[in-house]
This record gives C-alpha cells, sequence and structure tokens, in this order.
C-alpha cells in the first residue's frame, strides 16, 4: 500500500494496543473501586479509632488536650451501672421510639395519598413534602419554642379549650420534644414510603377485589407487605438520629428529660470529660450500627434465596 504502513502491520498494532488496554483496565478497576475504601478508611476509620483511643484513656484536666491515653475500661463500665446514664440510655431510646411510630401513623396515609394521587399532582405534593429541607433546621427548631411558648398559638388554643389551664405547661416538657422530632423527622418517613407504595402494582388490589376481599383485607394482606422495605427504611432513617438528636431536646426539653445526645455534648463541652464522652459515642454509634448492619445482612440472605 503505497503512501501508508502495510495493512497487515496496522492490524497488528491495533491488536497490540486492544492488548495494552486490556491489561491496564483491572488496574483501572482496582483504583475506582480502591476510592470508597480509602474515603471509609479516612473519615471513618480514623476518626472512630481516634475516639476510640479517647475512651480507653482517663480524664486529665491539667493535660491540653485533658485525655490520658491508656487501656482502662471504667468509662464504658459507668455508662451502665450509673443511674443517671441507664436513664439516659432508656429515656432515649423510648422517645426515639414513640416518635418513630408516630411518624409512621402520620406518614404512610401521607405517602399513599401522594403515590394515588396523579400523577401531574406528585411532583407538587413531593416538593411540599420536601419543603421544610429548604429552612434551616435551626430556625425551624426555634420557631417551635414560639409556638409552644406560654403566649403561643397552641398554649392560647388549649386554653380556649380549657385544656390548658396551666401557662407554659408544653415548653420545657417531654411533649415538646416528641412534637419537635416528629415534626423534623416526618419528611423521613415518606420519602421511603412513597418510593415503596409508587412501586405497587395495582392490578393486585383489582385482582383481591374481584376475589371478594374487602380493601382493609386487601390493604392488610398485600398493600402492607409489599411497602415493608419502605417502612423499615423509614423507621430506621427516623430512629437512628431521633436517639442521638442533641438541639430539640435541649432548646424544646426541660431539665427532665434525659437524652444521651444531651448528656454527650455536656460531658465533652460543659464537664470536660473527654475519655467518657467517647465512651458515649462509642456505644452510641454501636447501638445504632448493629441493627443496621443485622437487617443489611438479613435482606442480603432474602435476596439470594431462590
Amino acid at each position: 500500500m503505497a503512501g501508508g504502513a502495510p495493512l497487515q502491520w496496522r492490524v497488528f498494532r491495533c491488536r497490540k494496543e486492544d492488548r495494552a488496554t486490556a491489561a491496564a483496565r483491572p488496574q483501572l478497576m482496582r483504583f475506582v473501586i480502591a476510592l470508597p475504601y480509602l474515603w471509609l478508611v479516612v473519615f471513618f476509620l480514623l476518626p472512630f479509632a481516634l475516639v476510640l483511643a479517647i475512651a480507653l484513656g482517663t480524664n486529665a484536666p491539667d493535660l491540653a488536650p485533658p485525655v490520658e491515653l491508656g487501656l482502662s475500661l471504667k468509662n464504658f463500665a459507668l455508662l451502665f451501672t450509673d443511674d443517671l446514664y441507664v436513664a439516659a440510655w432508656l429515656s432515649s431510646l423510648r422517645i426515639a421510639a414513640t416518635a418513630t411510630l408516630v411518624t409512621l401513623l402520620l406518614g404512610y396515609p401521607m405517602a399513599y395519598a401522594i403515590a394515588r394521587a396523579r400523577p401531574q399532582r406528585r411532583p407538587l405534593l413531593l416538593m411540599l413534602v420536601i419543603l421544610p429541607f429548604w429552612t434551616s433546621f435551626l430556625i425551624r427548631v426555634y420557631a417551635w419554642i414560639g409556638l409552644l411558648s406560654r403566649n403561643g398559638i397552641i398554649e392560647q388554643f388549649l386554653r380556649w379549650i380549657g385544656l390548658g389551664e396551666h401557662a407554659g405547661s408544653i415548653l420545657g416538657t417531654e411533649w415538646a420534644v416528641q412534637l419537635g422530632i416528629i415534626y423534623a423527622y416526618l419528611p423521613f418517613m415518606v420519602l421511603p414510603l412513597y418510593a415503596a407504595l409508587e412501586k405497587l402494582d395495582t392490578s393486585l388490589l383489582e385482582a383481591a377485589a374481584d376475589l371478594g376481599a374487602r380493601p382493609l383485607a386487601a390493604f392488610r394482606t398485600i398493600t402492607l407487605p409489599l411497602s415493608a422495605p419502605g417502612i423499615v427504611a423509614g423507621c430506621l432513617l427516623v430512629f437512628i438520629p431521633a436517639v442521638g438528636e442533641f438541639v430539640i431536646p435541649d432548646l424544646l426539653g426541660g431539665t427532665d428529660t434525659l437524652m444521651i445526645g444531651k448528656v454527650l455534648w455536656d460531658e465533652f463541652f460543659t464537664n470536660a470529660d473527654w475519655p467518657l464522652a467517647s465512651a458515649v459515642a462509642i456505644c452510641l454509634l454501636v447501638l445504632l450500627v448493629g441493627p443496621i448492619a443485622l437487617f443489611q445482612r438479613q435482606q442480603a440472605k432474602s435476596l439470594e434465596k431462590p
């Protein structure tokens, strides 16, 4: 071939380039896969190891930072033997579980209504659910202080119907904390439920109706089981941050409302006891990550079954 390389040589060169590209592809894939693990090591494992090292140390107010490293387990033992910390753990779990249940009871009808609305209206309804996220979380919690205060709208309404004889009976109580958590985390329950209900095949409900099933029976046997993944996801998204919540109990709660997030803040910033605060953080992490890992493992096993 005049003016160019022979055809056989060009074919050989192309095959050589293809082999070089194929040889480099596994290295590229390993590099891409290693990036998420590198991220976890730098931003999760290393901070976790640092917090664990502090938790195994002892408090040393004269040092900077106020920690004397060691291998002591007394901070972890104190968390499960002292009545204050045991009460804080139980109170946090109870408040978070109650708020999760209420958000589920409120969020399920909302998600179901959005999923069954006309397709043209769904974006608007979803935007209304997400709209609170456009405002700062702290500002929204402060707004509840005005609503629940002595001259707030809610207190005035309760006094008007005769249920709020004592002014300021809501703000500073566990009821205020529950209201704040339910309001703040309700969208986290609605969105996973909507994602699960929107995929529901309505022909199954029609078939159940043709077979004589009443709406309640069809909901119990078809809709509810098929929406179980959304229920679990929503409950985890609400329960996990609610257990360690600090801002809402600090602003809306009182001295009688104990939550482990508030205890963690007080130990770290008020008492300057870094080892004990780190032990609280480690126990809280284990308490929340453990059930999630077990749930994911169970879900993986169920997907592997034929």
